[in-house]
């Protein structure tokens, strides 16, 4: 196979076009053909500019920082014997993903034979690929893939964020696929459920498991719980909301000698533990304030015991919540009060506040309003009240992760309907969020997200360029922006330097 040789005469550098070969038993250097030579780290080459013409432009920019993010962390020794198809997968769901039939014609498009080893693609390798990926033990694949990701960015941290999130499947095949609680209140979708946890600081993704889509959130959890240990994260901290927590779940992370900050639903047991406290007259005093950015809570704590589990509740108070939920009620009560009045129906949930001869009832009302704008936590750490609260609330770094899996990365809805292929497409997804999570480490200084940054460098070709006399072909990459040189050099100085070369 020939390659380019650079030689130094005379202070300039020569280009030529030479191959390996044996001769009596020994390897020496063939000169095959002279290219041209280098100026200002430029490529010059010793042709007619009549006899060289474009032969291909590929996309490159993005690919070649999601390729760079997949080799630090060793993806490509992880994923087995398809991992380049893999790879090829991940990174189109990061971009410009549609479907696998569209595939191959898009690995055309992009310089992926040559930063993978890849001549092509089709869509037959591509649903192999899916199926070795699914075959693979996937929480020992995914605690080495968080292993080489800690030791290279130097990850510490030791609280998960833990949610769970449905998707919808085209048509009723796939026995994954169930009716469930749609949490966008669609009905009659046949739905997954995804559990997800990411490092409590930054979002890196720790693991991730798919479910029946009847399967209730809180059941999900106590299915993973099982695995922490295989990550090796100790004393850890873990954080859900109140559709996730229940009994079962705080004895087994309490098994675990971990620590729990999650939310409670407002069942009638807890507002009865919660009447005496929030009518307090002191509860609304400054030194139960606690400021979250544009967010002002009134904080009280009181011990609390879950399953024989001893922690302590945290009452967080909004009064710009409570305010809101009580003026959409009441616009509400309003509407229906309109539609009565002309005969007509209204929302079922709104009949209790009207009597027999459709008279508002304003004990009803106010009775309905009286938790509003209330959230109860449940912890067992000793940080401060302060401490819990926020971190709770700064909770949203999993929701996020959410958008980005459903949105970026394109989680729904899936159209495969082999059990093994929907959870390998959502395995490729994960894989494609754990790439924006890393790029998006390394923008931190830019105030560019992962998304902007890839669209920044879209428009970074590389151009192959043919000599039709000579029959040696050369590529250059288009000269790059100010931000596409900056995006680049937070990334990787070294992937700077290769494209200028």
């Amino acid at each position: 196979m020939s390659y380019i040789k650079r030689s130094k005469r005379n202070g300039k550098v020569y280009l030529s076009e030479v191959e390996s070969v044996r001769v009596d038993g020994k390897v020496v250097t063939k000169h095959l053909r002279y290219l041209g030579r280098e100026a200002d780290g430029k490529t010059i080459l010793a042709s007619s500019i009549s006899d060289v013409s474009v032969s291909n432009v590929k996309v490159y920019g993005p690919l070649i920082v999601l390729d760079h993010l997949a080799n630090e962390i060793g993806l490509p020794s992880l994923l087995g014997k398809y991992a380049k198809e893999i790879l090829s997968m991940v990174y189109a769901h990061c971009t410009d993903f549609k479907s696998i039939n569209n595939m191959p014609d898009w690995f055309q498009r992009t310089d992926l034979n040559f930063l993978l080893g890849l001549n092509h693609v089709t869509e037959d390798s591509c649903l192999k690929a899916l199926d070795s990926l699914e075959a693979m033990d996937s929480t020992a694949l995914q605690k080495r893939i968080f292993e080489n990701t800690c030791k290279k960015y130097k990850i510490d941290d030791k609280g998960i964020l833990y949610d769970v999130t449905n998707t919808y499947l085209y048509g009723k095949k796939c026995p994954l696929g169930k009716l469930g609680h749609d949490k966008e209140g669609v009905k009659g979708r046949p739905l997954i459920q995804v559990g997800l946890g990411v490092t409590k600081e930054a979002g890196i993704p720790i693991f991730h498991k798919t479910f029946h889509g009847n399967i209730g959130d809180s059941k999900t959890l106590e299915d993973v719980i099982t695995s922490f240990d295989d990550f090796n994260i100790k004393d850890g901290l873990i954080v859900f909301d109140r559709g996730i927590s229940s009994k079962k779940n705080q004895v087994d992370i309490k098994k675990m000698e971990w620590k729990v900050i999650c939310g409670l639903p407002l069942h009638q047991g807890l507002k009865k533990v919660l009447k005496p406290l929030i009518n307090k007259p002191d509860f609304i005093k400054i030194n139960n304030r606690v400021k979250l950015s544009k967010t002002i809570f009134y904080v009280t704590t009181k011990p609390y015991c879950i399953g024989g589990v001893e922690g302590k509740i945290i009452i967080c108070f909004n009064e710009q919540k409570k305010q809101k939920a009580k003026e959409s009620l009441y616009d509400e009560i309003n509407e229906a009060e309109n539609l009565l009045a002309q005969g007509k129906g209204i929302k079922e949930s709104l009949h209790q506040y009207f009597d027999k001869n459709n008279q508002l009832m304003m004990d009803k009302i106010e009775a309905a309003l009286v938790f509003c704008g209330y959230t109860v936590i449940f912890t067992t750490s000793s940080d401060s009240k302060e401490d819990i609260v926020k971190i709770y609330f700064d909770k949203d770094v999993v929701e996020k992760a959410f958008q980005s899996l459903k949105g970026v990365t394109k989680l729904r809805p899936i159209r495969h309907w082999l059990y093994n292929r929907v959870v390998a497409h959502i395995f490729i997804c994960y894989l494609s969020y754990l790439l924006l999570s890393l790029l998006k480490l390394k923008l931190k200084k830019l105030d560019l997200s992962p998304v902007e940054a890839l669209s920044q460098l879209d428009t970074m070709y590389k151009v192959y360029l043919k000599d039709e006399k000579k029959g040696f072909e050369i590529s250059r990459v288009v000269t790059l922006s100010k931000i596409q040189e900056k995006i680049l050099k937070s990334i990787s100085k070294n992937i700077l330097e290769k494209t200028k070369n």
